[in-house]
């Protein structure tokens, strides 16, 4: 992916580099990089908790007309699920089977939604709650009170977590490596009968592992790190 190229370009030019995970700095020093690497967390990590603590989830959920663990948030924007009419295909027909048994909500990124236009797929989303684009605090107040999250976006795939709601990952392989080692998310890429599958058994382990991306200080990590760093 474009954002695994430029990190490899980008970790080769920097001083400083700051990892969100152990798993980080282990390929790093796979890759002969040691020196200047940091492990301080993510800071998804920070906002995820600095923003829980001012959320009226139950509010929010209201407004949608949503209760707590009764339904499944849903994203699809990455340009090989969208751009593809096989896989959207599949994609759309896997969440509308789903959705005859627990209600999917799906705030609709403008590249998806015009993509289901273009094919004429309107009917296969036609059981499917779809939403426009949310702000932050009204995604993550729906991600808290969601059963399950299925998704093509990185960064929600680690949100789930946070959260503590498990992830199917929409992709044929993430850069989040340590969720799916972890058996917290799973991958089903575009394949309609794994993700019909796994929306209804799919659960994340007893002993799921703790603080993967640190402890949310990883912000003041950074800054104290670089406040000493001497060129």
């Amino acid at each position: 992916m474009p954002e695994e190229i430029n990190r490899v370009v980008t970790d080769r030019i920097s001083s400083l580099l700051f990892c969100p995970t152990e798993k980080a700095v282990d390929n790093l020093e796979k890759e002969g990089i040691t020196k200047g690497v940091h492990f301080v967390g993510d800071v998804m990590f920070d906002l995820f908790i600095k923003t829980r603590e001012n959320l009226d989830t139950i509010t929010t959920l209201s407004n949608y007309s949503l209760i707590r663990g009764k339904y499944i948030l849903t994203t699809l924007h990455r340009d090989f699920n969208t751009d593809d009419r096989s896989r959207l295909k599949n994609i759309l027909e896997a969440l509308n089977e789903v959705s005859k048994k627990i209600k999917v909500v799906l705030p609709v990124h403008p590249r998806t939604r015009k993509a289901i236009s273009v094919n004429g797929y309107g009917d296969l989303i036609k059981d499917i709650m779809i939403l426009d684009p949310l702000p932050y605090s009204d995604m993550m107040s729906l991600l808290i009170g969601s059963k399950k999250a299925i998704t093509d976006s990185g960064g929600l795939q680690k949100e789930a977590y946070f959260a503590g709601v498990p992830a199917l990952v929409m992709m044929p392989d993430t850069g989040w490596i340590e969720l799916i080692e972890a058996g917290w998310n799973i991958l089903v890429d575009a394949n309609k009968d794994l993700i019909i599958d796994k929306a209804f058994s799919h659960e994340p382990p007893v002993n799921a592992p703790e603080n993967l991306y640190g402890d949310g200080r990883a912000g003041e990590k950074i800054a104290e790190i670089i406040m000493g760093y001497e060129l």
